[in-house]
């Protein structure tokens, strides 16, 4: 019996679970196969559904997206990847916080939004990586259109910068992103950009360029294209384009939305139509164009990872990841057929975006 080196990448996924089940796993790709399997499981904390991981600091954090929600903060073994709690967990004063960020820099901080009562919080983080002091603390006041869906304020997701002076809160319940500068770990409200009653923006991801900068909005099935002056912490709209084919009549209500690692395209998960679209990206305009959609490989894709060859998707309501390859080149997805059966996953967080592990695998 030999051996070889593999190659794989590692991963954490975040799901919904009470607090004595499993509800945190560390599993791992392996790179040349599309083989896909767990290696941990932790439980302690009820609904995990967001994570974040700090690869450099050996941190992961996780919402528990609860009434009463909380953010919790791991240590990481460096070599088996297991969990040690770091230290009690910190109130959101909050309901379901459902998106975490960090803002890195000399003054680290992490970022969390409330969907339910709408509050963004900042919290500091000690020397030892957990959060410590809530530094800021926010509240939307408003709503929209959709009288079901946008009764009140819905913090959806909190980004901030690159250069963290910015933090950028798509708020579902106001069809508002809501520009913050961040100063000395406090929020200060800086502008505002209106979307078209009833888009209902979710998530937001800002292109390494720094020029542009894209959302996906989940009750009107559309991504939004931005401009974005990084000085001036300035948004401004360009272009709104469909998440579905033009053929589709079904429920569906978008979900997440990633860069390719080179930049050149953005993906949206659909869930209902339960696909990833794929756009390119017009190097000049930030436009996007040329729309490709494939199977997520299961029910309600909630949550993806997007990686050069690969995206990992997390399938809710069916119970698993599914493993899709990327064409670098034409950036179009295709069904590998590997799948992992995790319950109810919620969140794909890479451990280390740009680390690849090698281990000893045994060939038969």
């Amino acid at each position: 019996m030999n051996k070889e080196k593999v190659e794989v990448l590692r991963f954490y996924v975040g799901t919904y679970a009470e607090k004595s089940e499993p509800g945190i796993y560390l599993c791992e790709l392996e790179l040349r196969s599309g083989k896909i399997r767990k290696l941990r499981e932790q439980a302690g904390i009820a609904n995990p559904s967001f994570l974040i991981a700090d690869a450099k600091a050996r941190r992961l954090y996780a919402v528990s997206e609860r009434s009463d929600g909380q953010v919790a903060g791991y240590a990481v073994d460096p070599q088996e990847g297991s969990l040690t709690m770091l230290g009690t967990t910190a109130s959101t004063e909050g309901a379901d916080p459902c998106h975490l960020a960090l803002r890195r820099g000399a003054e680290r901080h992490l970022l969390a939004a409330n969907y339910s009562s709408g509050d963004i919080n900042v919290f500091a983080l000690d020397s030892g990586g957990a959060p410590g002091e809530m530094t800021s603390r926010v509240r939307h006041q408003g709503s929209s259109v959709n009288a079901e869906r946008q009764e009140s304020a819905h913090a959806h997701s909190a980004v901030p910068s690159p250069d963290g002076r910015f933090a950028f809160v798509s708020d579902l319940g106001m069809d508002q992103v809501i520009i913050y500068r961040l100063e000395g770990g406090r929020l200060e409200r800086h502008g505002e950009v209106h979307l078209p009653p009833g888009a209902g923006p979710r998530h937001f991801v800002i292109h390494p360029s720094q020029r542009f900068a894209y959302g996906i909005n989940e009750l009107n099935n559309s991504l939004t294209t931005y401009t974005f002056d990084s000085e001036r912490g300035h948004l401004e709209v360009v272009q709104h384009i469909h998440s579905l084919p033009e053929d589709y009549t079904g429920e569906n209500y978008p979900a997440d939305i990633q860069l390719s690692p080179d930049g050149r395209f953005v993906y949206g998960s659909n869930r209902g139509h339960d696909s990833v679209v794929g756009f390119r990206i017009h190097p000049d305009t930030g436009h996007l164009y040329d729309p490709s959609w494939t199977a997520a490989g299961g029910n309600w894709p909630r949550n993806f990872a997007m990686l050069a060859n690969y995206a990992l998707v997390a399938n809710q309501y069916s119970d698993n990841i599914a493993v899709l390859r990327r064409d670098e080149l034409t950036g179009r997805l295709e069904l590998t057929g590997q799948s992992l059966a995790i319950s109810k996953p919620s969140c794909i967080a890479l451990w280390d975006e740009n680390g690849i592990f090698n281990f000893l695998h045994k060939k038969v």
